[in-house]
């Protein structure tokens, strides 16, 4: 592929708040990487934050005097037709099923999160047909471009998407790219100084390694009870003999798994005084329209990094970039296992470093998945694929396999009282399951 091609993106939810950053990263990157077209393309129901986002964009890209086009739509097979590079950020059932998605299992005295346990069960269900559909489009329409997906629960995605359709698709999310800026701040370096080694599947992965100048600092790190958060889970410190003996630094996420009592307490107390995060989100997301709508604002604004989801564009122009000049550099994404975790199907989706090329990305194979860890990481992705397949056939049967064998779901009966509450409040956007 010759640099000097001009690319043509496609944004599939593009009226998400999330758009300016990779507005910007686009704007960063023009000299190396020219996007000729830029099209945001959303839903009737998401037309007014598009036509927001969207002329914010416009002015951006004014403002920086660059020949880039920003085309809004809700036209989904116009943006993707002769697409380089496609990427969905997209919420079906917006907000308003987050909410669900958080609140009903906690009243049911289960974990109620977004990616994580049954709401991030129901949020697959309602994503998987949906991003497979886009996926038609693209074989159609588009069939060399490169699908970046950071559409939630992210793992999930990427893996129905690899195992049901042709098209060329990486996964992403903004949890490794946030520890290494943690680790080259941690260390005043900058981050072509760091690489850490990760393990796992999608919120769900150990760091194994923290290579600073080629000096592993993991231990170091888990000596000082150093970690890294992020804004949308409570941060509760980790047990210091539970880390050591670990001899990893458990992503975030992994306190649902191993302080599930206290991260419960916390989703009940909140939810009774401010809401869950989708609450919190829904607040902050309405500063942000309120702000995107000034029609002197003609950057990116600060307040955006509270989102939760800081440097996901990064990750995303990062990707683009690298596959786009054959940069051959090492990024941490969501690829097809192969034989790489040799406990887990070949076809299963894992979050593991990789060296991108103008092919795609190669994952590299891991020097040391903890012995300890193979358990919880087998029974997560057990109950992914299972969801892959009650998402495709709308079999109760076995959707309820699915949520009784999550490690969060505490019995059958529990899972059957979720699943038909949670199925009846999902209808409109499971239409497999009401045949």
């Amino acid at each position: 592929m010759s640099n000097k091609k001009a690319l043509k993106i496609a944004v599939i939810g593009g009226g998400s708040s999330y758009t300016p950053e990779i507005v910007e990263g686009f704007i960063k990157r023009y000299d190396e990487m020219p996007v000729r077209e830029l099209w945001l393309v959303d839903i009737e129901k998401g037309k007014h934050k598009l036509e927001i986002v969207g002329d914010l964009a416009k002015r951006m890209v004014q403002q920086a005097g660059l020949p880039i086009e920003v085309h809004l739509t809700l036209d989904r097979r116009e943006a993707i037709a002769g697409a380089d590079f496609i990427t969905t950020q997209m919420r079906v059932g917006l907000l308003e099923a987050r909410k669900r998605d958080e609140h009903i299992p906690i009243t049911h005295g289960v974990i109620g999160q977004e990616t994580t346990g049954p709401g991030g069960m129901f949020k697959a269900l309602r994503t998987v047909p949906v991003i497979l559909d886009i996926c038609k489009d693209i074989e159609e329409l588009a069939p060399d471009a490169w699908l970046f997906n950071f559409t939630n629960p992210a793992g999930i995605v990427t893996e129905a998407v690899q195992k049901y359709s042709k098209v060329k698709t990486v996964g992403l999310c903004n949890s490794p790219i946030n520890f290494y800026k943690f680790l080259a701040k941690e260390y005043g370096v900058t981050e072509r100084e760091v690489l850490p080694e990760f393990v796992g599947i999608n919120h769900l992965h150990w760091v194994t390694a923290a290579y600073v100048n080629g000096e592993d600092k993991l231990p170091e790190l888990i000596g000082k009870g150093r970690e890294y958060t992020a804004s949308n889970v409570t941060a509760f410190d980790w047990d210091a003999d539970f880390l050591s003996s670990l001899g990893a630094i458990p992503t975030y996420y992994l306190r649902y798994f191993y302080m599930t009592d206290k991260m419960l307490e916390d989703m009940k107390a909140s939810m009774e005084k401010n809401g869950t995060r989708a609450d919190v989100v829904s607040r902050v997301e309405s500063e942000l329209f309120e702000l995107y709508k000034d029609v002197n604002l003609k950057e990116k604004p600060k307040q955006l990094e509270q989102r939760g989801g800081a440097y996901y564009s990064e990750a995303a122009v990062n990707l683009m970039y690298s596959l786009y000049t054959d940069k051959r550099d090492i990024q941490t994404l969501n690829v097809r296992n192969g034989n790489i975790i040799d406990f887990l199907p070949e076809d299963a989706s894992i979050e593991v470093n990789c060296v991108v090329t103008a092919q795609g990305p190669i994952p590299i194979p891991l020097q040391n998945v903890p012995a300890h860890v193979t358990g919880l990481l087998h029974a997560v992705k057990t109950y992914e694929s299972l969801t892959i397949e009650a998402a495709i056939s709308g079999d109760k049967g076995i959707a309820l396999q699915a949520l009784v064998h999550h490690p969060l779901v505490p019995s059958v009966s529990v899972a059957k009282t979720l699943l038909e509450e949670m199925l009846e409040a999902n209808k409109e956007y499971l239409p497999n399951f009401f045949k």
